[in-house]
């Protein structure tokens, strides 16, 4: 198939360029439905002129649909943008980046979307289809998921649908909340993610991070001490990596800790630890759920985080190994194999 592909570039290069186009349309429309064609343009980067012969196109297809409200993909635009994906990803050059990538980070394996989510919500979005997609092969019945917060994470949450037909799985927090917004944390999150996927959900009602006091207290109830157990038997853990001062802000970190991060470099930051380039842990939080050494035991670990700002903590992060997968964009990953 590459051989192939490779020929087409040099003998029909022009035929690449519209199916790339139509594709790059294709998927906004599915992204964004119902859009208009001002829109359109401004997601693609084409003239209106342009998206408006190529919808019309589309439509004659039977691709696309044009109603009053905006645009829409029928089924059948849904069933050809599945299956030219791959061959998209060939392409566009993204399977190489892939494989460099995963011989850079020395990981088990990398899904790169393209685009720059640093720059546009779409590719956030993709992101987080990529990992519904992701989960769909792998999930089996009965299965713990546990989940950290974080916009990229409600991305994942947004893309959610069932997982299988007889689902019965169990979506917990991996951690408690860190002030974020409402809809970016782990506790909704994992309400929104359950009720898509036709599954179940407990909550994890703490802070994070906790005073010794509050961790000594909160540690010894019941009620917590069932929801962490369950948390610990998680089969499949999705999280996010975060940019370590910009985490340590949202934390309300004290500025004696944020000062230790920044002289000891910290760059990274997951599961309430702090990573510099090499990816030792220059500061833990004290926090209760998921922690690191026990992602050794879980079957499924999987990261997102996407940006070319990410590059340098995704690098730092994956110093320590403890993920299976790693789902990026393709800002990051050039920006990974720049360094």
């Amino acid at each position: 198939m590459r051989t192939f592909t490779d020929l087409q570039k040099k003998l029909v290069p022009d035929i690449l360029e519209v199916m790339q186009q139509r594709y790059s349309i294709l998927q906004s429309i599915d992204l964004f439905e119902p859009i208009g064609r001002r829109s359109l343009a401004e997601n693609t980067n084409l003239t209106e002129r342009h998206v408006r012969g190529e919808v019309e196109f589309l439509q004659s297809q039977e691709l696309v649909q044009v109603t009053t409200k905006g645009m829409f993909i029928t089924k059948e635009g849904k069933l050809i943008l599945n299956q030219l994906a791959k061959f998209m990803g060939e392409l566009m050059g993204l399977n190489v980046l892939e494989e460099q990538l995963k011989g850079k980070l020395q990981a088990k394996k990398v899904l790169i979307l393209p685009g720059n989510s640093d720059e546009h919500d779409w590719v956030k979005r993709e992101m987080g289809r990529a990992c519904v997609t992701f989960l769909q092969s792998i999930v089996k019945e009965r299965m713990i998921i546990a989940v950290t917060g974080g916009t990229t994470m409600a991305a994942v949450a947004n893309a959610m649908t069932p997982l299988s037909k007889n689902g019965d799985y169990l979506f917990l927090p991996a951690r408690g909340a860190i002030g974020e917004k409402a809809e970016d944390q782990s506790n909704r999150i994992v309400t929104e993610m359950a009720e898509k996927a036709n599954g179940d959900y407990r909550l994890l009602y703490v802070p994070d991070p906790l005073s010794e006091t509050a961790y000594q207290t909160l540690v010894k109830e019941p009620s917590i001490q069932d929801v962490l157990e369950q948390i610990k038997s998680a089969n499949i853990v999705i999280h996010g990596i975060g940019d370590a001062i910009t985490m340590a802000k949202r934390r309300k970190t004290s500025k004696e800790i944020i000062l230790k991060l920044q002289s000891n470099t910290a760059v990274s930051e997951a599961f309430g630890y702090y990573f510099d380039e090499s990816g030792k842990i220059i500061h833990k939080v004290r926090t209760l759920g998921i922690q690191l050494e026990d992602l050794v035991s879980i079957d499924h670990v999987i990261a997102v985080a996407g940006g070319k700002s990410k590059a340098k903590a995704i690098v730092s992060y994956f110093k320590q190994g403890k993920s299976d997968l790693l789902i990026t964009d393709e800002a990051a990953a050039k920006q990974i194999l720049r360094g």
